[in-house]
């Protein structure tokens, strides 16, 4: 199976946000996405977590 169950955490409050899978073959490194954080009310950059 090519995809991996990751955590997004945010970058600011350092809380984890988000479940999502991602394609392990397109991404082998960890991914960042700019997703809304409902602790900090606002757009900020989320990092996946392991």
């Amino acid at each position: 199976m090519p995809r991996d169950k990751i955590i997004l955490g945010c970058i600011e409050c350092k809380r984890r946000n988000y479940n999502m899978t991602k394609n392990k073959k397109l991404h082998p490194e960890r991914v960042e996405y700019r997703k809304y954080c409902p602790n900090c009310g606002k757009h900020v950059v989320h990092k996946e977590t392991r």
